[in-house]
């Protein structure tokens, strides 16, 4: 495992983990929100998001987490590993909602100076609430799928079923490395 792929749905978790994990290993993190988010809460241009991620990857070792279709060949074709953190919607929504809350109330800066802010976070059409329960039934359909195409023959997958399974795989990987 030298470069990991995070992936899961909004709110599982995938940059605390992908953190924990580049720190554990000592290997960089890559967090492919910062890449993609501009200030105001602009999406880069397709061709500058792609440019950053091929030149944030260019390394050995690295951990990324996201789950972006329109970086996706990049991000897989070069990881070796895919974590994915695929639990249930409950336990998605109980992180999501507390996650959310607590960037909330302290203002907490994301990526380029973007905040969350209640109104977006739980009343808009983009809420990431409404993101994580369209996204959620979409990725447990579509990343089997797509782990049996060719190109991704390669990958290593370990699918993640809940926190507690985590924990024990991180205390695995601990007692490996």
């Amino acid at each position: 495992m030298k470069r990991i792929a995070v992936v899961g749905t909004t709110g599982s978790g995938k940059t605390t983990l992908a953190r924990e994990l580049a720190q554990r290993l000592g290997y960089p993190h890559v967090e492919l929100d910062a890449l993609h988010w501009e200030p105001n809460w602009a999406e880069a241009p397709r061709d500058i998001f792609r440019a950053r991620v091929e030149a944030a990857l260019r390394g050995e070792c690295w951990v990324t987490d996201g789950n972006y279709g329109k970086v996706r060949d990049i991000v897989w074709a070069r990881a070796d590993t895919i974590l994915w953190m695929d639990y249930a919607l409950p336990v998605i929504l109980w992180r999501l909602w507390w996650r959310t809350l607590k960037r909330v109330a302290t203002r907490e800066e994301l990526w380029n100076g973007n905040h969350e802010n209640a109104r977006s976070a739980f009343f808009s059409r983009d809420s990431l609430f409404l993101w994580m329960l369209t996204s959620h039934p979409r990725h447990r359909r579509d990343y089997p799928a797509l782990l049996q195409k060719p190109e991704y023959a390669h990958l290593q997958l370990i699918r993640l079923r809940s926190p507690q399974q985590t924990r024990g795989w991180m205390e695995h990987c601990a007692r490996r490395f």
